[in-house]
This record gives structure tokens, sequence and C-alpha cells, in this order.
């Protein structure tokens, strides 16, 4: 069960029974030296949101923001027909404990039906069947961007758009039923190596997937389509590759026992052994890190040389080049040997705590050699990476394209030089720009797990709520006094360009033939991968 919106109301903090995180909400949330307004002592009236994306970060403000403010008005807009975001199509199918976080949406829709709307099927931009920022804003108090990373970043080495080279975003996408790549071309069959570039815990998941029992992934939610190919794909032995060393690594040591625990899937040490990669004595090592190498050394009960399937970690080496011999389709991955800039074991200070950071972001240099990897199959798993949303500028909200995120104060409120004294200063003396904020990955990055979005979204709900007790400035210049229309608004803005938005009821209609269909196979659910076929199903 979620936790209620009683518990919510209540003034203490409290255990999020979807992820077992104890929020941070009695934390101070407001710095020391902000200022509000004045100019009214009045109570205001409850406040109007608009919160674009429906993933993690949206889903927690919104849960917290009623905790808060429990008169509040939410407005959640969703380009898919669908909520959840990453959390029902980037975790991985055989994580279902990971996507319970989604019980917290449930709980608000359901115990604050006049408080919350639903607009799904709603993409937001100028162009036919979309809602523009600017027909959204009007019609509220403040709006907060919680719509998480849609790209994933890139190499930028020679040959990565050769057919064989797929982003591990995609393939996640791809696995997990997402629309968007409901026809994603990978090839499963072309050879029997892959190679995946990066080792953070979804390089491992999507190792986990090409190498796992099929008769275990028919259990889960993952869709039919993607296991009748991975039961045609020739893929036996998959190499994971990073540029650095095993303790700088961002996998957890939860993944790593996954995929060390895979029935009949060898692990096979890297070429270099284990004393000339981790350089320090195991006793030495803090303890998170101990853990992680003692778990490497130990490796798997399957050995490489008597499985059908297995699975290798190779580091200290950096991509050069996806390489082919046709010119069209990849024959071999080309990499550069890297080396670590200095003796791990000159880190050391013998605190732990600053042993494990030093350890952590322990540096690499090239060394000049080359190797190569024969596959026709290469997975790019270097990260996610944010977008700005068309007409933000529009509203006056910027974007810092090199970072990646949407500018802000740490907390959460966005920032605008435009907002602050200008001049040569501007820069320094960024401000607030009235009623908006940011969560999630678009506020601090694509770092973290769902657990760290929650308390990321619960800080920015409580600055959100926080400046509205305040009195703070927020948009369209209120005074708090004059109710927004806020979701009665954006109804008619929808009806007048002929969308056809999908509502709370809608969504729960489709899960209900996602459930019936999954229940015919024996699993929770079978996801619907095509929009036109959530609608069709929604109109008849």
């Amino acid at each position: 069960m979620s936790p209620s919106l009683a518990a919510m109301r209540s003034g203490s903090s409290y255990v999020c029974t979807a992820c077992r995180t104890r929020s941070l909400a009695t934390r101070r949330t407001t710095p020391r030296n902000a200022t509000y307004s004045t100019a009214s002592v009045q109570v205001r009236r409850p406040i109007n949101v608009a919160i674009i994306g429906s993933g993690p970060a949206g889903f927690y403000s919104a849960y917290r923001l009623l905790k808060r403010l429990p008169d509040a008005r939410i407005t959640m807009f969703e380009q898919l027909p669908v909520p959840y975001g990453l959390a029902r199509y980037g975790v991985a199918p055989d994580h279902p404990e990971v996507k319970k976080c989604t019980e917290t949406l449930i709980t608000v829709a359901q115990e604050q039906p006049i408080n919350f709307n639903f607009v799904g099927n709603c993409p937001i931009g100028p162009g036919k069947g979309e809602l523009p920022l600017t027909a959204i804003t009007p019609y509220f108090d403040a709006t907060l961007f919680a719509y998480g990373a849609s790209k994933d970043k890139r190499l930028g080495i020679p040959g990565e758009d050769l057919k064989g080279v797929v982003s591990a975003r995609s393939f996640v996408g791809w696995y997990n039923g997402l629309p968007e790549y409901a026809d994603l071309p990978v090839d499963l069959t072309a050879g029997d190596t892959a190679v995946v570039i990066g080792q953070g815990n979804v390089a491992l998941d999507v190792t986990r997937i090409l190498l796992a029992p099929l008769d275990e992934l028919r259990k889960t939610d993952i869709n039919e389509e993607t296991i009748e190919a991975l039961s045609r794909s020739r893929v036996r032995d998959v190499k994971v590759i990073g540029r650095r060393g095993p303790l700088q690594a961002p996998y957890t040591i939860k993944e790593l026992r996954e995929l060390m625990n895979l029935p009949d899937v060898g692990f096979a040490p890297p070429p270099e052994g284990w004393e000339d990669l981790l350089q320090i004595p195991r006793k030495k090592l803090p303890r998170q890190l101990k853990r992680i190498a003692e778990l490497l050394e130990k490796g798997s009960k399957t050995g490489s040389d008597s499985s059908a399937k297995a699975w290798q970690l190779g580091y200290l080496r950096s991509p050069a080049a996806f390489l082919s011999q046709g010119g069209e389709h990849l024959d071999a991955v080309g990499f550069e040997k890297t080396e670590y800039a200095r003796p791990l074991s000159e880190l050391l200070t013998g605190d732990p705590q600053s042993d494990l950071n030093a350890l952590r972001a322990a540096k690499v240099q090239s060394t000049g050699r080359k190797s190569l990897v024969h596959a026709n199959l290469a997975f790019r798993s270097v990260g996610y990476q944010s977008e700005p949303l068309p007409g933000m500028s529009e509203i006056g909200v910027p974007f810092d394209a090199a970072r990646g995120v949407i500018p802000n104060d740490r907390w959460g409120r966005v920032l605008s030089p435009t907002e602050g004294v200008g001049g040569v200063a501007a820069a320094l003396t960024a401000g607030h720009v009235p009623g908006m904020y940011a969560a999630g990955w678009v506020k601090r990055g694509p770092t973290g797990v769902i657990a760290s979005t929650m308390d990321d979204a619960f800080l920015t709900a409580d600055v959100v709520a926080g400046d509205w007790e305040g009195h703070a400035r927020f948009m369209n210049h209120g005074d708090g006094l004059e109710m927004k229309e806020g979701y009665d608004g954006v109804r008619r803005e929808l009806e007048s360009r002929s969308i056809r938005s999908v509502s709370w009821s809608d969504w729960e209609k489709i899960d209900v033939e996602e459930r019936r269909r999954g229940k015919k196979r024996g699993k929770e659910r079978e996801k619907i991968r095509r929009v036109d076929e959530m609608l069709a199903l929604l109109d008849s």
C-alpha cells in the first residue's frame, strides 16, 4: 500500500513504502537570505500548479505538494497517453519492486480526484496536436518542470551511426514497450558477440536482458514481441567495457550480484587480472568498495568455459571508433587503452569517506595503445540528457544546454539573469523566475536512482509550498487572491486545438486492458506499445 494522504497531511517525516527511503521533509528547504513580499498578510487561496511530466519527479512532486498544501490544485501534463515515465519505461521488467513507486500517483489520483487532473497524450509544443507552454501558464500560479531526460548522450566518435550501433536508452525503451521505439531496428541475429560501452546500472540492465533465461523474462511485463526477438537472438557473449577501473565504475553491488547469479551464465574476469586493476589490499578499501571488489573477485558459480552464455567486464578502455568493412554495418569496436593518472594507493588518506570519494573520482589518461573487439552489435550506454521544451524561452525559462538542465538555485527555483540586477553582474545575480520550478533530472542532471529523485522532488515541492505560504511573487504577477482557472482553462485550450487528451479515468481503462492481456499470459500486464492502439481502445 502507498502512504495515504492522511499521512501526507501530518507534519512529521514519514517513510515512503514504495521506495522505503526516509523523506527529507523535516530539513530546512528555504535559504536564509530568501525574501518575500509582505504586501499582503491575507491567507492565500488554493494554489494552482501545472506539472510538466508524470514520471517519478512529477508524481513525487504532486504527492508532496498535496501534503504541504492539501487544497492545492494540480494539473499534470504528459506527452504519452499513459503516466509514470521512467518508472514504466525505464525500470527493467525483472525489477517489479522498483515499479511499486507508481502507487504514489495512484494514491494522489484516487484520494484527491477534485484536486488532481491528468492530461495525457498532450505533447508540449507549437505544432498540430501539441499544446504550447504559452497556452498553459496563464491559467496557473506555478509551473513545475519535471519531464526528465528524453535523449541519450553520444560518444562523438567515428562510425556512431553504423547499423548495429544502438543507444542503450532506445534498447531499454524497446524492451519496455515505449511507443517511440516499438519498431527499433535492433538485429540480435547479426553475431554472437555484443559490446556494451559504459558500466552503469543501465548497461548492466541491457546485459542482463540479453543473457537472461527467457522463461524468467516471460513472467515479467516485458512485451511478447521482445520475447520473440530475444528467442531468435544469437548473442552469447557480452563485453561490458568502461573507460576507468572497477572501483570507479558507476554500477551498484545489487546490479552486479544479479548478473553474477544469472543461471547458466558465466562470468569471465578481465584479462589484466584483479590485482593490477584494484592495486589496493582489500582490507584498506572503504567498506562499499571492498564489497564490490570481493564480489568481482568471487565471480559467478558458473564458469565461462562451461556455460552457454557469458559476460565480461573490461576496464581502462576508452571507445575510439566503430569500424565497418563495408561502411554500413558494424564489424568491430576500436578502443584506446587508458591508465590511472596516479597510483590508486597514493589517493588513500586513512579516512574512509575521503578515500571513497578519492577512489571513485580517480582520473585516467590515455596510453596511446589501441585494441579491437570484433562485434556486430554495440550499445552506447554513457548517460541520458535533457533537452529544452519548445517555447520555454517565450515564458522566460532558460536552459543550460552544456549541462543539460534548467538553471536553478538547487532548491528548484528556476533562475534567469534577466530576473537579477542586470549588467555585468547579471550572471552572478540571477533571480528567480516567478512561479517557475524544476525537479528531477532536468533540475540536477541524469544521476541517481528513483529514491534520490523522490527526495529531490520533495525538496522542490517544499520550496513551492514555502514560497506560496511566504507570499512570494508567482506567475502572472498575481497577488494570490484571485483564483486561477487551472484545468478548466486548459480544457478550453485543448478543445480549441482538437487535442484528444487522456484523463486519469481513460488511463485506468488502458491499465485494465493491459492487465487483462497480461493475465492471459500468466503475468501482471502486457503493455500496449502503440499510441494509436491506446486511443482506439478508449474510443471504441
